[in-house]
């Protein structure tokens, strides 16, 4: 947006030869009146330049955010951390491509092992930065990913195998979340609902078999909601300020029995979301915000529970400018749509894409969208 190149003519009364103005047979009041209106107009026509240069500035500067599930999650704690030190892996470093061709300013990831330490997410970090794509800020908190219970959750009459933990996983902290940032990320004013009890989700699908607890009264009594976790990060941009991300990783809704636990869960894993921004929970965030992750959830093909999906695409504080474009390749499934950008609604989108899924790297793809006010 810039001035308008059209001239204005004014109608004028010219005095003295050549019609040029003569001030000096004008009235004194008129003088004085005219010199003040060029005056004021002068002073208009500077704060007028001013704010229409603010206002470019502002309409120039854009946020990007990606989601990406990486797939990186390794058989064991702390050999991701070893792969990305040997800086030769053909996985992470196609990983690392791919999201230096994108170039997002924040990017959620998933399938990233967690360490109390965030030692692998600092090392890719550097090893990000290394390729010329910064993030000097990043996040991840304690998942529920291979955190063990002491009950049989997962009903198959054993203990201590990766379905009896909070969410899936061999050891603690198998493929989880983290996020990183260009901007700092309010660490003190993260909301965590990932201790959320799945039962007191409202209207939770919990799983019945022969109309009975699954697999019983005393694991719904302590099974969380949360797969990997569900996050309300806030991140501070210098021209936008506060910035939330919401970002989840839900469990697919496959790998169960009749009872379809998994296909419930993940369903849920949804649902929590158009509670939070119905108002539950605490939610929705102040400012503005944009709901990122892996549902593991196509609202129209696949194993799950599609429809909720459904629901919170259309919900009226989220738009979706991705509409129907697959974003995994699943040799089972074929492609299916399960990575999500939603921006809130009060953003205005700029561009938006899926990238092409590279193999190599992973089968989910990178994808990302670009808002500005």
């Amino acid at each position: 947006m810039g001035l308008s190149s059209r001239k204005h003519d004014h109608a004028r009364h010219r005095h003295g030869t050549g019609g040029r103005d003569d001030r000096r047979q004008a009235p004194p009041d008129l003088c004085k009146r005219r010199g003040r209106s060029r005056r004021q107009y002068a002073n208009g026509l500077i704060a007028f330049c001013i704010s229409l240069l603010a206002g470019t500035i502002c309409a120039a500067e854009t946020l990007r955010v990606a989601t990406f599930n990486t797939e990186l999650s390794r058989k064991g704690p702390g050999l991701l951390l070893r792969d990305i030190a040997r800086a030769n892996d053909p996985q992470i470093n196609a990983v690392i491509a791919e999201i230096r061709k994108a170039g997002p300013d924040v990017i959620a990831l998933q399938g990233f092992d967690f360490d109390l330490e965030n030692t692998a997410l600092e090392a890719f970090a550097v090893a990000l930065e290394a390729q010329g794509q910064s993030y000097p800020y990043f996040f991840a908190a304690p998942p529920n990913a291979g955190l063990q219970t002491d009950l049989d959750l997962d009903g198959d009459n054993q203990l201590g195998g990766p379905g009896d933990a909070q969410g899936y996983g061999r050891f603690f902290g198998q493929g989880s979340m983290a996020i990183m940032s260009r901007y700092p990320v309010l660490t003190a004013e993260v909301e965590d609902h990932s201790q959320l009890l799945w039962r007191k989700l409202p209207n939770a699908l919990l799983p019945e078999m022969a109309g009975k607890p699954f697999p019983s009264e005393e694991a719904l009594e302590v099974q969380r909601l949360s797969s990997h976790g569900h996050w309300i990060v806030p991140i501070l941009h210098p021209v936008f300020g506060r910035v939330s991300i919401l970002t989840y990783h839900a469990t697919p809704p496959v790998f169960d029995r009749a009872e379809d636990r998994n296909g419930k869960r993940n369903h849920d894993e949804t649902a929590f979301w158009v509670h939070y921004l119905n108002g539950s929970f605490g939610g929705p965030p102040d400012g503005q915000f944009l709901l990122v992750g892996d549902a593991n959830l196509d609202p129209q093909g696949g194993d799950g529970r599609g429809q909720i999906m459904a629901t919170l695409l259309s919900h009226p504080m989220l738009q979706d400018p991705l509409p129907d474009l697959e974003t995994v390749m699943w040799q089972q499934t074929g492609p299916l749509r399960v990575d999500y950008v939603l921006p809130s609604s009060d953003w205005k989108v700029i561009d938006a894409g899926v990238m092409p899924i590279n193999p190599a790297a992973s089968r989910h793809a990178l994808v990302w969208v670009d808002v500005t006010r």
